[in-house]
């Protein structure tokens, strides 16, 4: 551990020696310049290595029958302990170094989402050996249902999923990045000038709205393959299983493995994303919904839910239906239409969307200078169309159903999520409806549950529909508080 902690402080005193030196070779000889800089770093690694083998000698832990205890400080001396019977999550991370020298990082959460870090204990670092051993004893349970299924691999890394990373979110995001590193790092090298110069010069003869255009596109290309990196690093070697007594767990990680653990006694559902690009690609990833996941802002992997990265979309329901042990997946399901009204409000959205900005624009132009009109009428016709067809799909994407012991609810454009979330999980239900949705006709159903997000919205249903789905969707929840009336119902598709 001492070994790790000492060439990560030689990995930050290189990078911050570097620019350091620079900085100060100007005005003084380089080899006083030199002898700072060793002097600080060696500074810097030796006293961030004692600190850390202070640490080392005050930090203790004790795994028994039935609490978690972990000792920690000097100054500030901290007992902490969890007992076992809330133990929820046992994930081990490696990064290369710690790979390479044999260690991991074992966190063991309860799954509360309290402030802080009180709801998990970390143990950093202990031999690859400990860790698997702690996580196999913590996560321990004894299988007593007997229709749990067999344990097995659910799904290994197939490298042909690759092509679905670039058409992510994460492409456009990444080439945003490169583009801002670049300029920053040239400030803080004195040079940020001689970069835009250089960039103006290799577009001299190419107007500036095609000079966007081309910087764009190379944005887009370099995005696309930090997106393929990213990718690699992340689901190499990734492996979905069922261990015995009931325990999903993810295995993935090119450079920095990972483990992530799901007791299936707290799984309540699954959830189907799909965003825009890779939905368009035909493809989807599933996450799961259960209880006792980490959510401290600490936590560096906010995918932990996910069991899936993104394949075909037939793959993602077969292994949504083996993880949920179904026949046939809930999450394909046919669902029911939710009616025009709801089509209607997604129109008028965005419209209004597009309406506001043109109004701005133009109002702007003919206070400052007609180009902002002529930029107001450009936006207008490329965004009027795009913002109705975004609408039309978003409307084409509502439903709702049940499907068995699973109650189903689809909704999103840019990011179209289907929830089968298990009716005996939803612990109560929110009816909201705004003014416009009551001269509408239409409401909204929310299912709460302990699980996941904690809530999953059914947008926009029929009045006498979307309470009748809830009556019967999950009984004598929110029956007492219904009265039948006869109403027109409306329509229902296989959609």
């Amino acid at each position: 551990m001492l070994l790790a902690t000492a060439a990560v402080l030689c990995g930050v005193a290189g990078g911050a020696g570097l620019p350091a030196t620079v900085g100060l070779a100007g005005s003084r000889p380089l080899w006083q310049v030199l002898s700072w800089v060793l002097a600080g770093a060696l500074l810097l690694v030796l006293g961030g290595t004692a600190a850390d083998y202070v640490r080392w000698r005050r930090t203790r832990y004790r795994i028994g029958p039935e609490r978690v205890e972990l000792h920690t400080g000097l100054l500030l001396v901290k007992r902490r302990s969890l007992a076992r019977e809330r133990i929820r999550s046992v994930d081990l991370t490696a990064n290369p170094l710690q790979r390479l020298l044999g260690l991991v990082k074992v966190r063991i959460g309860t799954g509360e989402s309290t402030g802080g870090s009180e709801s998990t204990l970390e143990l950093d670092l202990v031999t690859r050996a400990e860790g698997e051993l702690l996580r196999h004893d913590l996560l321990a349970r004894a299988a007593t249902d007997p229709g749990v299924p067999d344990e097995g691999a659910l799904a290994t890394v197939d490298p042909r999923w690759i092509r679905y990373a670039p058409v992510s979110f994460v492409a456009p995001a990444l080439g945003g990045a490169a583009a801002g590193a670049v300029m920053q790092v040239s400030e803080w090298f004195g040079a940020q000038a001689e970069v835009i110069d250089w960039i103006g010069e290799r577009f001299r003869d190419v107007s500036l709205v095609w000079m966007l255009v081309d910087l764009a596109l190379i944005a887009t290309v370099v995005g696309a393959v930090g997106a393929l990196g990213l990718w690699v690093e992340m689901w190499w070697n990734y492996r979905l299983e069922r261990e015995p007594g009931g325990t999903l767990r993810v295995r993935r990680g090119l450079l920095t493995a990972r483990s992530v653990s799901i007791e299936e006694r707290r799984l309540r559902g699954i959830e189907v994303v799909e965003p825009l690009g890779v939905r368009l690609a035909g493809a989807a990833r599933v996450d799961a919904v259960a209880t006792g996941l980490a959510k401290d802002d600490s936590d560096k992997h906010a995918d932990l839910k996910t069991l899936l990265p993104a394949v075909p979309r037939e793959l993602a329901d077969r292994v949504a239906a083996q993880v949920l042990g179904e026949p046939e997946p809930p999450t394909g399901a046919p669902l029911a239409a939710h009616p025009r009204a709801a089509r209607t409000r997604r129109l008028r959205w965005a419209l209004w969307s597009v309406a506001a900005p043109v109004a701005l624009l133009a109002g702007l132009g003919l206070l400052l200078t007609p180009v902002l009109l002529y930029v107001a009428a450009g936006c207008a016709v490329v965004l009027t169309p795009l913002a109705v067809l975004l609408a039309l799909d978003a409307y084409r994407s509502l439903g709702h159903g049940v499907s068995g012991a699973y109650l189903v609810t689809r909704s999103g454009t840019v990011r179209r999520t289907t929830v089968a979330l298990q009716r005996s999980g939803v612990i109560g239900w929110t009816v909201k409806q705004s003014y416009f949705q009551r001269r509408a006709g239409v409401l909204t159903l929310t299912a709460t549950t302990a699980a996941g997000d904690g809530a999953y919205d059914i947008l926009d249903a029929g009045e006498s529909q979307g309470l009748t789905f809830a009556v019967e969707a999950v009984p004598d929840l929110l029956a007492p508080f219904v009265e039948p009336v006869r109403t027109p119902e409306a329509r229902s598709t296989e959609g």
